[in-house]
């Protein structure tokens, strides 16, 4: 008896839907993987949000705003100077101004 003249056994119907099955939910789970790397690849990358003031706020001549914090009645702006400019939320004046060290 040669080699040749044994048959190889066929697979079954269902086993061969499975390993497809499988085979295909593994490529999907990969794009799925490579698709969420990414987005937080691109969305870390990102350049931050220009800050948004309130419209009644006018800052010093030259003053640059660094970061913004909202408190209950007053907000308050901190300048590339290393001020901490307060204003009163309601007006928009200038409460207070806080010089860095």
């Amino acid at each position: 008896m040669r080699l040749d003249d044994i048959e190889t056994p066929l697979e079954p119907t269902n086993l061969r839907f499975l390993r497809r099955l499988v085979t295909v939910l593994t490529i999907i789970m990969i794009v799925g993987v490579v698709t969420v790397v990414s987005l937080l690849v691109i969305r870390l990358n990102a350049a931050p949000a220009p800050l948004a003031l309130p419209e009644q706020v006018t800052l010093p001549d030259g003053a640059t705003v660094s970061a913004f914090t909202v408190g209950s009645d007053w907000f308050a702006v901190v300048t590339e100077n290393d001020e901490i400019l307060i204003f009163d939320q309601v007006t928009g004046t200038l409460r207070q101004t806080i010089v860095l060290d």
